[in-house]
């Protein structure tokens, strides 16, 4: 007789943690506080070092090569990315790449910046006598001159002793804070040097909703070509038989004087309330007597970002966009940038007329 198989035990389950959600939360706002703690202290510790450094950087005639290992490497990565964009030219050097061949990317006319909180990291100790040796100033950006890094630096910004958030106290964590912090007061005070402006970000950034909202409007709005336009002397009936040729269209007609400055909108809300009036003696009077007159236009040259923060202020479905003598050169229409956010309230425009603003 076979005995029975021996019942298994059933497993507990593991637990997937032992913080609450409060305690959770509650430990995530210390780090933050702590983290912000530090890079507080940091600022207060900025002297004239800071000043030096941005004098190399500002003199520089080539590029600044950002480099670091490990987390302050990536960091630093961020920090190259973040002058690049503001005016600085600066590329990442990884410094176990550059052991290996990619030093050729340093030339005398550059800065190199180099970041490490210990000041002791092998990889970028052992790039130390190379960059002594081309003869490129160094910004270290560290916990102390004393350590090896800063000895053979040019400038040192010093970070300080810094506790690290985490619970062991070893995971680079306040430190690589205030490293990205400094990275950015150098990026930025760098681009206001240079006077920096929005146009300059812009030729750096076209792509996306920020390139887009930063570019040109002539660049993205309907040119003449495909827009409806009509002399302000014809009929209604004349200019709706005139523009209902197909293509791509607007719900507005751009009436323009004799010498074809624009002189006023008439869209499709208005020919339905002549309809609605029944007032069929009105499509045999000239548009300039139903048009609306004198409507709120942008020049040529204006940013889409403005233009498109006009359209959800105003709550218009159209736009004109006009020349130095009036004259229109194309239109912004609603429906082309419903998908760009704007720093005006509501990140969409409303579809209401366009109406003369005094």
């Amino acid at each position: 007789m076979s005995k029975e198989a021996p019942k298994r035990r059933p497993v507990a389950p593991k637990k997937l943690g032992t913080l609450s959600a409060e305690e959770q939360l509650r430990a995530a706002r210390e780090i933050v506080r702590r983290e912000a703690a530090g890079v507080w202290k940091v600022s207060y510790r900025l002297n004239s070092s800071f000043c030096e450094a941005i004098k190399l950087l500002y003199t520089c005639k080539g590029s600044a090569i950002i480099t670091g290992m490990g987390k302050a490497g990536l960091i630093g990565q961020k920090i190259a990315a973040t002058l690049s964009s503001t005016g600085t030219p600066a590329h990442f050097l990884h410094p176990a790449e550059a052991f290996h061949g990619d030093l050729g990317r340093v030339h005398a006319q550059d800065v190199v910046v180099m970041l490490t909180q210990s000041g002791e990291t092998a990889e970028v100790t052992q790039l130390l006598p190379s960059l002594r040796e081309f003869g490129v100033p160094l910004i270290a950006i560290t916990a102390a001159r004393t350590s090896s890094v800063g000895r053979a630096a040019s400038v040192v910004i010093e970070l300080g002793d810094l506790e690290e958030v985490c619970s062991l106290g070893l995971a680079p964590s306040t430190s690589t804070t205030a490293m990205l912090a400094v990275g950015d007061a150098l990026a930025l005070v760098m681009s206001k040097m240079r006077n920096f402006q929005a146009d300059d970000f812009a030729r750096f950034h076209p792509g996306g909703a920020l390139g887009r909202k930063l570019s040109k409007v002539d660049d993205i709005m309907r040119p003449l070509a495909e827009c409806r336009t009509a002399s302000d002397a014809l009929s209604v009936r004349q200019v709706i038989v005139k523009c209902t040729k197909p293509g791509r269209r607007s719900g507005a007609i751009m009436l323009t004087d004799k010498v074809g400055r624009l002189t006023g909108l008439f869209t499709d809300s208005d020919l339905a309330r002549l309809f609605e009036k029944r007032d069929e003696a009105a499509l045999d009077r000239p548009m300039c007597t139903v048009m609306m007159p004198q409507p709120t236009t942008v020049p040529s040259g204006t940013r889409f970002g403005d233009a498109v923060a006009l359209l959800a202020q105003r709550k218009f479905s159209e736009l004109p966009v006009v020349d130095k003598k009036g004259r229109p050169v194309g239109l912004v229409d609603v429906t082309d940038v419903l998908g760009l956010k704007t720093e005006a309230e509501g990140d969409v425009p409303g579809t209401a007329t366009n109406k003369k603003v005094a």
